[in-house]
């Protein structure tokens, strides 16, 4: 049994790298949003056209990020969603729902400061972690029946 995971939320640390090399050996397959900020901010107005206006800028960017968000919540078989300590990343707590609405299998991700603030993604999450390390183990436990050490 392979599986394919959907690592979502902020792109100002390494949490993906961390994941993907803790994974080695294991048979998944990692897909992600563009994590390069510029290109993702972007994406809209370099292939569609610019906009005087941020707020379409911003539109159009999101519309094609979408596509590819879309698809691979879509084809995930667990999701993902980190939520970092120093912005709002209300587009990850849009991706947790989303995925939590397709019946997508639910990792969330985040310090113990997030807590109360989100208490209604991790309520619909299968795990809540605090490291990128305590993923690892449940997706290797769920690919091999195996407990760490």
């Amino acid at each position: 049994m392979g599986l394919n995971v959907y690592l979502s939320g902020e792109i100002h640390t390494d949490w993906r790298e961390q994941i993907i090399d803790g994974a080695q050996g294991l048979d998944i397959t990692f897909i992600s949003p563009v994590t390069d900020h510029d290109a993702s901010d972007d994406c809209g107005v370099a292939i569609l056209g610019e906009e005087p206006n941020k707020y379409w800028h911003d539109h159009k960017g999101a519309m094609v990020n979408a596509i590819r968000t879309r698809k691979g919540i879509a084809d995930a078989d667990v999701v993902v969603v980190r939520f970092g300590e120093k912005y709002k990343q209300w587009n990850a707590a849009f991706d947790a729902g989303y995925a939590a609405a397709l019946g997508k299998s639910l990792i969330v991700l985040h310090g113990p400061d997030h807590q109360h603030a989100l208490k209604e993604v991790d309520a619909a999450a299968l795990a809540v972690a605090e490291q990128p390390s305590q993923v690892v183990e449940v997706l290797r436990y769920v690919l091999t029946g195996t407990l760490p050490g």
